[in-house]
């Protein structure tokens, strides 16, 4: 139904919410959230600015359907297209019988197996922990990461897809992606936490698509139902980190894409070349965003760059703007190892030896 997310990166995910940040101690009810959030005009994203946050932010999942490590744990626990458990009782019949089953007393007391629901949330609290707490979670160990400590070069070809990635007005992907370290110093996450309908082609190899019927419409449903009639939200989904997403090999929501470059080939032809990316319907025409129906196709993203061209437009990135960027992701790969040959600490993320400090 859905390509999986990745689990590394998440300790930092904000609950789900919409429109700008609250200072409120109580948070708003999601009705009057998306009130708010439609009745502001959409901010156009850029590299070069930071987004007001106008639209769906926060939460786990594609669709932001949970707020918490644990009850995100409890998704592919109990769906029938993932581990199957079926029912809480069962799952907690199952720990009940686990080989590690008696180091649950003295983490949660006597009396944990005397109800299933609090059996399982307890085993999914420590689930949710184990990825907060431990660093392989979210090393910041790649190569980006030695660049900004000035411990690493980047070749010619990841400098150039280094500058493209914040180009706010070519390939633009820090709009969304954003690239700089958080406001306290931390390293960054490479996702703004936000939403988009980017309107990626239609996946014939899975199965939920045989019905020409059904469509996965995000934030407003199938599998979260609580903004259903929000329909100014069908076919959003979230930004996800673009750390290790070198390793990937299904991308976007419904893993049409099977490596980095078809996923630039869709940035950069999706609005310029619409027939390179979308089939033909019976009467030969494109169908462009053919996996959002015919009433939602105007949430799709048409504003920020390099969306905001038409047809037969000169496409915003080269083929080696494309490839170069695909050399400058291989940077957020978790696991480098810098070598004698890596440079001081005056090298190149701290703006040393002609290069720019980061960000540009």
């Amino acid at each position: 139904m859905r390509a999986v997310p990745s689990l590394r990166y998440l300790e930092r995910q904000p609950n789900f919410s919409i429109g700008p940040d609250r200072d409120e101690d109580e948070p708003a009810p999601l009705s009057r959230m998306a009130a708010e959030g439609l009745a502001q005009p959409r901010t156009r994203k850029t590299a070069s600015r930071v987004s007001d946050g106008l639209v769906p932010q926060g939460g786990l999942f594609w669709d932001g359907r949970a707020d918490t490590l644990q009850q995100q744990a409890m998704g592919p626990l109990l769906n029938p297209l993932e581990m199957d458990g079926d029912t809480i009782d069962r799952v907690a019949g199952r720990l009940r019988q686990a080989r590690y089953a008696d180091q649950f007393v003295p983490l949660f007391g006597s009396s944990v197996f005397d109800n299933p629901r609090v059996l399982v949330d307890e085993a999914l609290f420590a689930v949710a922990r184990y990825q907060i707490e431990d660093p392989s979670f979210h090393p910041y160990s790649s190569k980006f990461d030695a660049w900004l400590e000035g411990q690493a070069r980047f070749t010619p070809a990841e400098m150039r897809g280094y500058r493209l990635f914040n180009d706010p007005v070519r390939a633009n992907c820090a709009g969304c992606h954003v690239d700089r370290p958080s406001a306290d110093g931390l390293p960054p996450l490479f996702t703004d936490a936000q939403y988009e309908a980017l309107g990626v082609p239609r996946n014939p190899a899975l199965s939920v698509n045989r019905d020409p019927a059904y469509f996965d419409l995000g934030v407003c449903g199938p599998l979260r139902s609580d903004l259903a009639t929000e329909t100014q939200y069908c076919g959003l989904f979230r930004t996800p980190t673009l750390r290790n997403v070198a390793t990937r090999h299904a991308f976007f929501h419904n893993g049409v894409y099977r490596s980095l470059r078809a996923v630039m080939d869709f940035y950069n032809l999706r609005d310029t070349n619409p027939g390179a990316v979308y089939p033909k319907g019976r009467d030969g025409r494109v169908v462009k965003f053919d996996d959002i129906p015919v009433r939602y196709r105007e949430n799709a993203d048409t504003v920020d760059p390099p969306f905001d061209r038409k047809a037969g437009d000169k496409p915003a990135m080269s083929v080696r703007d494309e490839l170069d960027i695909v050399a400058f992701l291989g940077t957020l790969t978790d696991g480098y190892e810098a070598t004698a040959n890596s440079p001081s600490p005056r090298g190149i993320g701290l703006g040393g030896e002609g290069f720019p400090s980061h960000p540009p």
